[in-house]
Parts: structure tokens; sequence; C-alpha cells
């Protein structure tokens, strides 16, 4: 007479719920992760309407460091930099976005290029 046990283990294992698990984390982490092309400014504040027509980006930050496109650059060579980004675009359109306690000098500097080059110049600001 042969007793077969009730309890018996199945000797498989099911990667469902691990592959849920670790989905869920990866989608966590990629959302909580700071983004790495992405500058953190303060921008100062101005009633106004904005416009989604963007060539390039200027972007001074509060140390006065200078980026084009997001790419740090020194400022001795914005204008070479934004005359290889604009070239050969029929409406050049400059983004410029300078941090709330950047001296307008700074500012009035990448303005002075783009008026020497015919570059509309388009300030960035917070809604108020």
């Amino acid at each position: 007479m042969k007793l077969k046990g009730r309890n018996k283990v199945s000797p498989e294992f099911s990667m469902s719920s691990m592959t849920d698990i670790v989905f869920l984390l990866l989608v966590f982490f990629m959302l909580t992760s700071n983004a790495p092309n992405a500058l953190d400014l303060l921008l100062p504040k101005a009633k106004g309407k904005s416009t989604n027509t963007q060539n390039v980006s200027v972007t001074i930050n509060k140390d006065l460091k200078y980026f084009v496109n997001n790419e740090q650059i020194s400022k001795e060579y914005i204008e070479i930099e934004l005359k290889k980004a604009l070239e050969g675009q029929e409406k050049p359109t400059i983004i410029l976005r300078a941090e709330e306690n950047v001296a307008i000098k700074e500012a009035v500097n990448v303005m002075d290029i783009a008026n020497r080059n015919s570059y509309k110049v388009i300030l960035a600001v917070r809604p108020k």
C-alpha cells in the first residue's frame, strides 16, 4: 500500500511578483532622480505670455556660469557657440534665462551679442 503525502512542495518559482517589484523600484528612482540636463534657476517674476519657439537657450546662474543649451561654456565663447547653434536658422531666436539675482550687465552682454548678429532675444521669467 502506497501512501502519498499531501504537503508536496512544488520546485517551481514564480518570478512575476519579483519582476513587479523591480519595475516599481525602477519607476520610483527614475521619477525621483534629478535630471542631469536641468538647471535649477529662480527666474524673475513678470506678467506676460510665454512662447514655445526656441532655437537656443542661454542660461546665466547666480554663480555667473554661462550655459548654452544646458552645456557650460566660458563667457568669451558665447558668441561663437551661438553662431554655430543658430547657423542656417530662418528666424534665429535666443531664450535668455538669467537668474533673479544676476546683475543686469550680464544679461545685456548676451543681448548685445544677439543685436550684433540680428538674433531675436526672449527673456524667460516666472509668472506672477
